[in-house]
């Protein structure tokens, strides 16, 4: 089969993993970098692929089978509003957008077009948390009543020396939090309404730096879920799943999901459940179901390619992606406020 051609917008750190991925898979072929920067030229002349200083100017030279899209967030609606204009197929990195109404802009001209859009939440392609959903929706945990999350690590001080990520909008919220809420929603469906409280005691920038939320999901299930980029610890997706190898990986788990007749953790993927008779004074069994582990970002360009030419469903749509920005919305605004918001 003839590979799918694929071309890259945005050649930072995200988009040149991306490239890298679509050079390397034998289903894909990297069609086009996309970034008007001289980092962008040399990532496209390090990969063998054609450049291009923008979209249009691509477009006039070759017409690729479909975008990936890793601009900036301000970007995002912009790019992705040329490659649905143009009848071609993106995913958009998160988040989707950094503006609600943009967001829904978005995908409303993408379904009305008939382009598919996906949001580039790539953790849904990890095998383990794919295996994790199997055993959620399986019942094997029973009936589902709650959720814990931990994102906590320490974002070093030289982090915070690019003046927008001390400023509102750029804290754990936004740029973490909102990985995890979408695996939340993935696992255990939507999110009627949150709670949260908001920290900056420790930096004192605009942005926050510690926050404690409470969701409550459509079907009943309750979750908990704090997150803090000044906290030294073990507990985050990051530090625990060596998705990325940047981070030292720890044997914690970052996520627990409790039911009437087991838990699980995540990402060890451990169901802990009673072998007979559920009660506290029974012994506890311990079972780890096995996992092949696989970069989600290449499974994501198999996916993708599979949306374009076979027409699958995507697993991350754009409108999956707007439904996670907006529980995200709504938590900023909780912060802000001290009110539950209800989401619709």
């Amino acid at each position: 089969m003839v590979p799918v051609k694929l071309a890259v917008i945005g050649a930072g750190l995200i988009g040149r993993r991306h490239a890298e991925h679509v050079a390397a898979e034998p289903r894909s072929a990297l069609s086009a970098v996309v970034d008007p920067t001289p980092a962008g030229r040399a990532v496209a002349a390090a990969l063998d692929a054609p450049w291009f200083p923008s979209f249009a100017e691509m477009l006039a030279a070759e017409r690729p089978d479909g975008v990936i899209i890793a601009t900036p967030n301000q970007l995002h609606v912009r790019n992705g509003l040329e490659a649905v204009e143009a009848g071609i197929p993106a995913i958009v990195e998160k988040p989707l957008a950094d503006d609600l109404a943009e967001g829904e802009r978005l995908v409303a001209a993408a379904e009305q077009a008939g382009v598919p859009l996906l949001t580039g939440h790539h953790r849904r392609y990890n095998p383990m948390i794919r295996k994790a959903k199997e055993i959620v929706d399986s019942g094997r945990l029973g009936r589902v009543l709650a959720l814990s999350g931990h994102f906590w690590l320490m974002k070093p001080d030289d982090y915070f020396e690019a003046d927008w990520r001390r400023e509102t909008g750029a804290g754990p919220i936004l740029l973490n939090l909102i990985h995890d809420v979408d695996l939340f929603r993935y696992l255990c469906g939507e999110v009627a309404s949150v709670q949260a409280h908001a920290s900056n005691a420790v930096r004192g920038h605009a942005v926050e730096e510690t926050a404690a939320i409470l969701l409550r999901f459509a079907n009943g299930v309750l979750g908990t879920v704090t997150v803090s980029d000044s906290i030294v610890a073990p507990w985050s997706w990051e530090m625990t799943t060596g998705e990325n190898p940047v981070y030292p990986q720890q044997d914690q788990s970052c996520y627990q999901i409790g039911g009437t007749h087991g838990s699980l953790t995540i990402p060890q993927l451990e169901i802990w459940a009673n072998p007979a008779k559920r009660s506290w004074w029974e012994p506890l069994m311990r079972e780890r179901v096995p996992v092949v582990q696989e970069d989600p970002l290449r499974v994501q360009v198999r996916h993708f390619c599979d949306v374009i030419r076979k027409g699958v469903t995507p697993i991350a749509s754009g409108r999956e992606g707007l439904n996670t920005l907006k529980v995200i919305a709504a938590v900023q605004r909780s912060a802000e406020t001290g009110a539950m918001v209800e989401l619709g």
